[in-house]
């Protein structure tokens, strides 16, 4: 294309100085005629080569002047109005269809039924029903980059064209502040529709956890849909425009539009690793921890230039943080377990609301395993740390060199828990319901184990062996403590005499003996009739395990001495039970109701 003349540029120019013309105010060059948009850049290149010559007149400098602030207006305006609507919405879906389930989505822990949810009450003076509503596993994702045109490809040639122009003329601030301004309006915009709200770190940390948890499942959605499509497509963007205009000019301009909401972005997972840490926080903590580091390559693809380093300093630091925050959480959940300080004994000897709240917990934390298996590096110090202490259990860590560290740590909250169970279990008056009450639950604890896979992969058998052994032999004192000195009534010693001229059963030590036996298993089923033991199965085996001991020794007592008691009088005093009537009241034991409750159930 032959060049202007330097008249006609000049003509050019001021024809579309919007300063002095109306016309020229109403309408945009590159809105119209293509040949007009390209005799208006020919006419600036000729100014701009004018400029290049030794004696350059007042009028050429005006020229340039006008140029570049019509070129700024066509410049703003272009992308305000070629920009393409951005849905981040659908490119959130299609994000999740390539992510596993999350934590929303994801299935109930196996035998995580409604009794087992964790108790609303202040265990462990820590809020745990957030432990409860956080039933989700790690994922890793396999999605990655997906970079959209957020301006059509005309557009971008006319973009780039005006900043060729711009920067050569030393207008490279304005270029750059247009350019900025235009853009990061265009990306709040997509933060207002994923739901990305300004929040310093002190807001942040001023929400109650319960807000929290749904601004982090919404974050780690927003924060996938903007370094992997957004902030990827404004980066494309700035390279299509800017790429070899300048030096790094396509940097500075990717910096001007997304620094400010990158740092936004970051700062809301900032805030909830410095936050104050409770077990609560731990599987959201973890979700955050996952996304980041599925995003670690990305934001270092993203954000891969000098300028940009702070943003991916920021984020590893985050990263770090999080995992730091989790490991302090564990290890402060360990010292509330060991310390929870609940002195009041739960009524019948049932499953404690600590049991419950911490196996749902070590559940959960199995679900994350892979996360915590590479967080969690050191096993727990146990024996050697507390060395002499009386208020800590040991734990001889040689039986675990097998084990991961994160599988120790839940070997060892589970024996800390039952040390602190044991403890609870002295403030029962009666030792047959201490007895039961640890029975019952150290087989919830044997029962959450055996349900979960990962759990009971974690833990071993050779430690579950150990666990079990331990219910029983609780179940075995609570019949010891109890029906040893029922049993005892059912011997024969003391009831045979022996005189000059005859022997013979002692009448009268006879029906003291039977009515001792009434008396003891009458105070027996009143009280336990109303002691839970929460698990059908293990009720019924230690309710055959007690009528295999009662029931033949109370049928042979019965068969050997009651005709001494039925040829006497009032035999109806001494003889209350028949065989038939002990295997009836031994079914009313353990279902926390009383023994009248039983009566009305049977006449109705």
């Amino acid at each position: 294309m032959e060049s202007l003349p330097l008249e006609t540029a000049e003509k050019i120019i001021l024809r579309w100085d919007s300063t002095a013309s109306e016309d020229a105010r109403d309408k945009m060059i590159f809105s119209g005629d293509r040949d007009e948009a390209d005799l208006y850049l020919q006419a600036v290149d000729e100014i701009q080569r004018s400029l290049s010559s030794v004696s350059v007149s007042e009028k050429v400098n005006s020229a340039i002047q006008i140029a570049m602030a019509r070129l700024e207006d066509e410049f703003r305006n272009i992308l305000i109005s070629h920009t393409n609507s951005f849905d981040p919405t659908t490119e959130d879906e299609a994000s999740q269809t390539l992510d596993p389930p999350s934590s929303s989505s994801s299935p109930k822990h196996p035998d995580n039924d409604e009794s087992d949810e964790v108790s609303q009450t202040s265990l462990l003076r820590f809020n745990s029903d957030g432990a409860a509503s956080s039933v989700t596993g790690s994922y890793r994702s396999t999605s990655s980059i997906r970079e959209i045109d957020l301006i059509p490809s005309d557009a971008v040639y006319d973009l780039r064209c005006i900043a060729e122009r711009m920067v050569s003329s030393g207008y490279l601030r304005e270029c750059i502040q247009v350019y900025g301004s235009v853009r990061k309006s265009s990306v709040d915009a997509s933060f207002r529709k994923l739901g990305i709200e300004k929040l310093s770190i002190g807001d942040v940390q001023r929400l109650q956890w319960e807000q929290l948890e749904n601004k982090i499942r919404r974050w780690i959605r927003a924060a996938k849909v903007c370094v992997r499509t957004l902030f990827a497509s404004e980066k494309k963007l700035c390279e299509q425009i800017f790429d070899g205009v300048g030096t790094s000019i396509d940097d500075a301009c990717f910096m001007e539009t997304v620094k400010g909401p990158a740092i936004q972005l970051f700062n809301f997972a900032e805030a909830i690793s410095i936050s104050r840490r409770s077990p609560e926080k731990l599987f959201k903590i973890l979700d955050l921890h996952d996304a980041l580091t599925e995003l670690m390559p990305d934001i270092d693809v993203v954000f891969d230039s000098k300028s940009s380093e702070t943003i991916r300093v920021q984020a590893a630091e985050i990263l770090s943080r999080l995992g730091e925050a989790a490991r302090g959480i564990l290890s402060e959940f360990e010292n509330a377990v060991l310390k929870e300080p609940s002195r009041v004994p739960v009524p019948g000897g049932t499953i404690h609301p600590l049991t419950r709240y911490v196996m749902n917990y070590i559940s959960l934390i199995s679900d994350y395993k892979v996360t915590l298996n590479e967080l969690i590096v050191s096993k727990p110090s146990t024996g050697s740390r507390y060395s002499g202490d009386p208020g800590i259990p040991d734990l001889d860590l040689s039986e675990f060199e097998e084990k991961t560290p994160l599988d120790v740590h839940l070997i060892w909250i589970i024996v800390i828990l039952q040390f602190n169970l044991d403890g609870k279990s002295k403030h029962y008056k009666d030792a047959s319901l201490a007895h039961l009450f640890v029975m019952n639950n150290v087989h919830y604890i044997v029962q959450k184990v055996r349900g979960s896979p990962e759990l009971r992969e974690m833990i071993g058998d050779d430690y579950l062996k150990k666990l079990t052994g331990k219910f029983r032999q609780a179940a075995t004192s609570y019949q010891r403590a109890t029906w040893v000195r029922v049993l005892y009534c059912l011997r024969d010693e003391g009831l045979h005499v022996s005189g000059g001229f005859s022997s013979g059963v002692s009448k009268s030590a006879l029906r003291e003996r039977f009515k001792a036996f009434n008396a003891m298993f009458e105070e027996v089923h009143r009280t336990q009739a109303v002691w839970l033991i929460p698990d059908s199965q293990l009720r019924e085996e230690l309710r055959i395990s007690i009528s295999e001991k009662l029931i033949p020794a109370y049928r042979s007592f019965l068969g050997r001495f009651r005709g001494h008691i039925e040829s006497g009088r009032h035999p109806e005093n001494y003889i209350k039970y028949s065989v038939e009537d002990l295997e009836d009241a031994v079914l009313d034991f353990f279902e926390g109701v009383t023994v009248s409750q039983h009566l009305r159930r049977r006449s109705e």
